[in-house]
């Protein structure tokens, strides 16, 4: 009997521990899918929006990561690893990320005709491989431009 209820106890905890950890990155998933949503209503009379408008999350920092940016850049500048991110392969393509209290909040990744939407700024340069905004410093007006099925902000 106790054979089976430490094995029961070490499943219960291994799987507590699965899904905490599914649970922390779906946190960046979900909130761009919202992001996305957010964007995609932006109305077509609509010219110029204010980043915190649009984005239905709280964020401290937002990075744009230049095309071609190592892994171990985006690492060093956002403070920590996480296991889901992608180095962009060309021009033109998003590496966003969005940070709240040192911790990924979304990460926007790809190309905005794939997307349906793109986000480019200029900010603070960080580490010569990224553009930052601050939230409550920056001025996070965009102007809104649409292309063919997609919308644009910078």
């Amino acid at each position: 009997m106790k054979p089976k209820k430490t094995v029961a106890i070490i499943a219960g905890i291994l799987f507590i521990t699965v899904l905490i950890h599914l649970l922390n990155k779906e946190l960046w998933d979900a909130n761009e899918k919202l992001l996305k949503e957010k964007i995609l209503a932006i109305e077509h009379s609509v010219e110029t929006i204010d980043l915190l408008d649009v984005t239905p999350f709280e964020w401290e920092v937002v990075y744009s990561f230049d095309p071609y940016t190592p892994k171990e850049m985006v690492y060093e500048t956002v403070g920590y690893k996480w296991d889901r991110i992608s180095e962009t392969v060309s021009e033109g393509m998003n590496q966003i990320v969005f940070m709240k209290e040192g911790k990924v909040v979304c990460y926007l990744y790809g190309y905005p005709e794939n997307n349906g939407y793109g986000l480019y700024f200029s900010g603070e340069n960080v580490n010569g491989v990224s553009q930052m905004l601050t939230a409550n410093e920056d001025d996070l007006t965009f102007q809104v431009k649409r292309d063919e099925g997609f919308i644009l902000l910078y």
